[in-house]
């Protein structure tokens, strides 16, 4: 399914719509249809986002009608033509229609017959100078050489990989040192070098690593869901460069290089003892690299830079917070699990799927592109359960056929004791359904031992904690520790003569 809501968003920010195509991998005209269609309805960005997928979907597209075929032009001849004086790719387009007419087929628009031809180009290792925008693109990727550190107390040492972001228009780069290349390292990376450079560019363009691009096909793109989170955050597009093509990013990749023997082989008999002790030393020969002249033009990186930095798009007000997805399924008792702790659902959502995005101070459900709630995220061990009295049924089954008033009645029948260790549960939570299972599981254990036994191993849980669990008065019934110690058997004289006596080792025989 087309995610209408991201091209609504990026048409938001002034990106152009092949711009978008790329970034989405979709049809040039797929985006420009949506935007007529919702321009049609009287939506826009603001308007669509409280909106769900399906919800969006519908109110652009009630009825979606096939396709056209389109006829794919002959490249092969396209090429070859251009390479006449006078001739261009608008002059070719036209006869190129004029043949689509004659033969009853579909042509394509100018700008894919260009997009188009500018794939066959590259395939053909055919090259052509681009110019960059300032301020429209920041590449990254990661340098294949590595640092090292030393461990201070045991030796070992350890690899540090080296990230480079760097902007096409003036070259000025970034670079700084992790430990991994996992999911935290690249998200911190990138809000880092936003930070760096004083703002944000209007297109990323990364390698397909699996942290930020989980597929890229001619098809296809899958973005990583925390990476395209990040991407809006900052109001960026994400255009990856295809799979093995390494000019789709040319400028960064001669950034790694600089970096790998301006930085890294610079400073390759140096030790260091910390990741923050490396990234010091890098920072330092970063501000050389960037103020170092050009050797083929006037001027360095940093002062082109002072002319692109003008044209970045301003930072949030907020940092990115980065956040954890993960789908899970509403359970019975209209809760999910996040990490070992229970978060509640509005009980109309029980036994649906749900994405849940957790970050470090908040959980989040979501369901259909919604937001169907939110919670303080929970970190107390004793603390495992967060239930909001709105997302309670009014009549749910369980809750009319259990209550604490049941449980109390059925403790007291036990016994004083097992009454105090269920009132002990009961209070013990901030909602007291929360309880109830653990109530049932003691409780129960009458049926397998007495009542008496249930009662008196209550007690001796009291004695040894103020808050006794299941497990507690189980092991104390299991252990016998309940029932009260036998008295010492006396112990009776002997009938075999040839036992010794006390007066045989007292000397007298």
């Amino acid at each position: 399914m087309t995610n209408y809501r991201e091209i609504l968003r990026l048409s938001s920010l002034g990106i152009n719509n092949k711009q978008i195509a790329e970034s989405m991998g979709i049809a040039r005209q797929t985006v420009v249809t949506a935007l007529q269609r919702a321009t049609a309805q009287g939506l826009d960005w603001l308007l669509a986002e409280p909106l769900s997928d399906r919800e969006l979907a519908a109110r652009l597209f009630p009825q979606v009608g096939n396709k056209p075929n389109y006829k794919m032009p002959d490249y092969e001849y396209v090429h070859k033509e251009l390479a006449r004086p006078g001739v261009t790719q608008q002059l070719l387009w036209f006869e190129y229609c004029d043949q689509c007419r004659a033969a009853g087929d579909v042509p394509y628009q100018l700008t894919q017959f260009k997009t188009y031809y500018r794939e066959y180009a590259i395939k053909s290792k055919a090259t052509m100078h681009i110019n960059r925008k300032p301020g429209e693109l920041m590449e990254v990727d990661w340098a294949g050489q590595t640092a090292y550190i030393v461990d201070a107390d045991t030796g070992e040492v350890a690899e540090a990989n080296l990230f480079v972001a760097a902007l096409p228009y003036s070259g000025y780069a970034y670079a700084e040192a992790f430990f991994s290349r996992d999911q935290e390292a690249w998200i911190t990376a990138h809000v880092n070098a936003f930070e760096y450079f004083g703002g944000v560019t209007r297109i990323l363009v990364p390698d397909n690593l699996k942290t930020g691009v989980i597929k890229n096909t001619k098809t296809d793109l899958v973005l990583n869901r925390t990476y395209q989170e990040m991407a809006e955050h900052y109001g960026t597009a994400i255009i990856p460069a295809r799979v093995r093509k390494a000019k789709d990013k040319p400028t960064v990749e001669g950034t790694v290089g600089i970096a790998s023997t301006f930085i890294l082989a610079a400073i390759r008999n140096q030790h260091f003892f910390s990741l923050r002790d490396l990234n010091v030393t890098i920072r330092e020969r970063l501000h050389a690299l960037n103020n170092k002249p050009f050797q083929k033009k006037d001027g360095s990186r940093a002062q082109l830079f002072t002319e692109e930095r003008i044209a970045l798009l301003p930072l949030p007000r907020n940092t990115f917070e980065m956040a954890a997805w993960k789908t899970a399924k509403v359970a019975f008792n209209y809760h999910i699990e996040v990490e070992g702790r229970f978060y509640s659902v509005p009980h109309e959502y029980i036994k649906h799927q749900v994405d849940v995005r957790a970050t470090r101070n908040t959980v989040e459900v979501f369901c259909e592109g919604t937001r169907i709630c939110s919670h303080v995220r929970l970190y107390d061990r004793h603390d495992k359960y967060s239930t909001q009295d709105s997302h309670m049924p009014p009549n749910h089954q369980q809750y009319v056929q259990w209550n604490g008033e049941r449980f109390r009645r059925w403790a007291l029948k036990i016994g004083a004791k097992a009454a105090a260790v269920v009132e002990t549960i009961l209070t013990g939570y901030k909602v007291e359904q929360q309880g109830y299972r653990a109530c049932m599981a003691i409780l129960k254990l009458s049926d397998k031992y007495s009542a008496e036994r249930l009662d008196a191993a209550c007690g001796k849980a009291l004695f040894y904690t103020p808050r006794p669990n299941y497990k507690t008065i189980l092991t104390i019934l299991k252990s016998g520790q309940d029932r009260p110690p036998e008295p010492p058997v006396p112990a009776s004289p002997s009938k075999h003569g040839f036992t010794r006596g006390a007066d045989y080792y007292k000397g007298v025989r």
